[in-house]
């Protein structure tokens, strides 16, 4: 199976190496953008290669960005109207096509130490020539129900870091949670049927999962083996959006999945 293991490696910053302590001079009541998750509506300037959208995350004092490949991660502060990033590291996931320019772009924007501006919901960054225009996640894309929805996996969650190949891509493993507790879909290769218990506020799900029995490629079953071995038992599930991520405590495996609209 060719996969990527995503591990963190540094990025050299060549602006705002120096983030101070405060959020900014004499602004402590300001709003800041900390706490919120932010996605690209409009860049005036160099695009995204391949599209993006650039999605922001803002929190614990740090900014994690990803523009359509890799997943940049640093401390981050707030120095009046201008945004501060230093210490960048990067996932090493291998994009194809124009994303793999992605990367080159987010960083050289985060680096530029932009001017930032928010007003409601919506976030403009100014530097290294660009404008770009962000919406609160939770404006532009509210969290999708649990249950009812039909959940692809794109990202496995192994106990020495995150996961994806086109094998994945390809066999796309999806579940659905119905509104009695049935579950159905595809581990990769075979039909999953079952029973999801999900307790109240669904911040924790119990899954006891059974497939059909086909074979296939050695490198689809080895998918199916982690997408069955994350949704064995008890899980924890968060939704942020259009996304659903589930870790089992009990193996320390997890799942990322995308809402299908």
């Amino acid at each position: 199976m060719s996969a990527h293991v995503l591990r963190w490696i540094p990025v050299v910053a060549i602006a705002g190496l120096a983030i101070g302590c405060s959020s900014g001079h004499g602004d402590s009541d300001r709003p800041t953008p900390m706490g919120h998750t932010f996605v690209s509506t409009k860049v005036d300037g160099t695009p995204i290669p391949g599209g993006g959208p650039l999605v922001l995350t803002f929190a614990d004092g740090r900014v994690s960005a990803q523009a359509g490949c890799n997943t940049s991660s640093g401390p981050v502060a707030f120095d009046g109207d201008v945004l501060r990033v230093s210490g960048l590291a990067t996932t090493m996931m291998g994009c194809p096509g124009e994303r793999g320019g992605a990367d080159g772009w987010q960083t050289e924007l985060l680096q530029a130490a932009p001017t930032w501006k928010l007003d409601g919901t919506t976030l403009t960054l100014t530097g290294n020539g660009k404008t770009v225009t962000l919406l609160d996640k939770k404006a532009a894309q509210p969290d999708r129900a649990l249950t009812g929805t039909t959940w692809t996996v794109t990202t496995l969650v192994r106990p020495n870091g995150q996961v994806t190949s086109q094998v994945l891509e390809q066999t796309e493993p999806n579940l659905t949670i119905a509104s009695d507790g049935r579950v159905s879909g595809s581990a990769g290769c075979n039909r999953m049927t079952g029973t999801a218990e999900v307790a109240a506020g669904g911040q924790e799900v119990t899954f006891r999962i059974a497939t059909t029995k086909m074979a296939c490629e050695p490198d689809v079953m080895e998918v199916e083996r982690q997408v069955l071995e994350a949704l064995d038992g008890r899980t924890r599930a968060t939704v942020d959006a259009d996304t659903l991520t589930l870790h089992n405590d009990g193996n320390n495996t997890g799942l990322v999945l995308r809402a299908e609209s």
